[in-house]
């Protein structure tokens, strides 16, 4: 499979890594730093690296390609872009989508006091974390948990996984979708602790 990755840090470095393992051909990356892991490890491999920020348009995607990953990343990805890829984009966001939908939405797990979340990987649409459901998983949030654990030990593995899943998936043939119900959904903002009563 031809396959396109943007993202960074952690995350989108071990999707890298997968896909060589898999045998895909990765015929670009897009990080926001020159520095991340992604670009790092994908220029030691040999593969083009292109810098976009915010908004990934269809000039960045090279011809002919299956499939855009998109793991730990905070650009936009236009529908231009998207129709350059057989399958189009898909992404991972840490939770039970549609619930905390969101840049941070770990955070607001543990926040609201959730005693269960998770991961979905879902096919980007124009819309914020509103895609449809390609593959997801549950877990629990431990006493104790901060989102930095919850992330690093349980809600990062989980995203490289389902990712796994979803490009067996479609090597086999399928291409899973599930419509998410809009009833369910919630929005969280950015997150800003408020400061504690003695401190206002």
């Amino acid at each position: 499979m031809r396959v396109m990755i943007v993202g960074q840090k952690w995350l989108a470095a071990e999707v890298l890594r997968l896909c060589l393992a898999r045998g895909d051909e990765v015929v670009a990356v897009s990080a926001p730093r020159t520095d991340d892991r992604l670009a790092a490890l994908a220029t030691a491999e040999g593969i083009p690296v292109c810098q976009v920020a915010r908004r990934l348009t269809g000039e960045w995607v090279p011809p002919g390609i299956d499939l855009i990953l998109c793991a730990h990343a905070h650009v936009f990805v236009t529908a231009e872009a998207r129709a350059r890829a057989r399958y189009g984009a898909l992404g991972y966001h840490p939770s039970l989508l549609p619930r905390h939908r969101g840049r941070d939405a770990v955070r607001w797990a543990v926040h609201m006091g959730d005693h269960i979340t998770g991961g979905t990987a879902y096919w980007l649409d124009d819309g914020a974390d509103t895609g449809p459901i390609a593959a997801q998983e549950w877990c629990w949030i431990r006493p104790g948990d901060t989102p930095e654990i919850l992330w690093r030990n349980t809600l990062a593995p989980m995203g490289l996984r389902l990712f796994g899943l979803v490009l067996a998936s479609l090597d086999a043939g399928a291409r899973p979708q599930e419509p998410q119900d809009a009833a369910l959904a919630t929005w969280e903002p950015a997150f800003v602790p408020r400061p504690l009563a003695a401190e206002a």
